[in-house]
């Protein structure tokens, strides 16, 4: 091989890696995550849990309680898991979601007390309640509090077991 083609090669080979090195910034910009509206601060949450109750009775389901607010990373990142295969297949057939707003852990606290979450180890915080109101799980020490740190099987691990 002439020494010409030797650095014709290596120019090549070295404008390649240069050019995927500055396509990677801009690919992982375009997945980056964006800050969804899932907990509202006007919504009612009694009103919400009734309306969930009622439907989850029609519909032969149990009602998924999950307490956060939008300025929590975790609860965007288990929102992100929910809609997920399988987890939205598995939410879909077997709960009615609820997103409780408890502000920054100061809003609406009466909701999880009643439920026997332990809001104060950390959000997004869950509760698995039946039809009929009655507390079937009930999130005590913050299990999804790193949620940015799990990944989505957990999310379906826990649908598996409570569901309906």
């Amino acid at each position: 091989m002439k020494l010409s083609n030797v650095f014709r090669s290596l120019a090549l080979v070295s404008v390649a890696t240069f050019t995927l090195s500055q396509a990677a910034p801009q690919t992982q910009a375009q997945t980056a995550i964006v800050k969804k509206h899932i907990y509202f601060e006007t919504a009612d949450p009694k009103s919400d849990i009734a309306a969930a109750l009622a439907q989850a009775k029609k519909e032969h389901k149990r009602v998924l309680l999950d307490f956060g607010g939008d300025w929590c990373g975790d609860c965007q990142v288990l929102d992100i898991y929910f809609h997920q295969a399988p987890n939205d297949a598995l939410l879909e057939k077997n709960f009615v979601l609820v997103h409780v707003f408890i502000g920054h852990i100061d809003k609406n606290l009466d909701i999880p007390e009643k439920y026997g979450v332990a809001i104060h180890k950390g959000v997004p915080a869950l509760a698995v309640v039946s039809p009929k109101g009655e507390t079937i799980f009930a999130q005590k020490t913050g299990e999804f509090e790193d949620m940015r740190h799990m990944n989505s099987q957990s999310v379906t691990d826990f649908l598996e077991k409570w569901k309906q």
